[in-house]
């Protein structure tokens, strides 16, 4: 169980960045359907570019 809080508490950013990805996803969804889809895309693919560049010490 520690363990697990100690993942957590590491992956905390990327946890946060996730949640406001889906939550701008969902938003965009609720307005127009395919907005919702292409949005979620775009986020998803912004942030595997982020994590790409940031590297990290893991």
């Amino acid at each position: 169980m520690k363990n697990l809080i100690k993942q957590l508490a590491r992956m905390g950013v990327e946890l946060a960045l996730a949640a406001g990805a889906a939550a701008i996803a969902a938003g965009a969804g609720m307005i127009y359907l395919p907005a919702g889809f292409i949005a979620g895309g775009v986020l998803v693919i912004t942030g595997a570019v982020l994590s790409i560049l940031g590297g990290g010490d893991r």
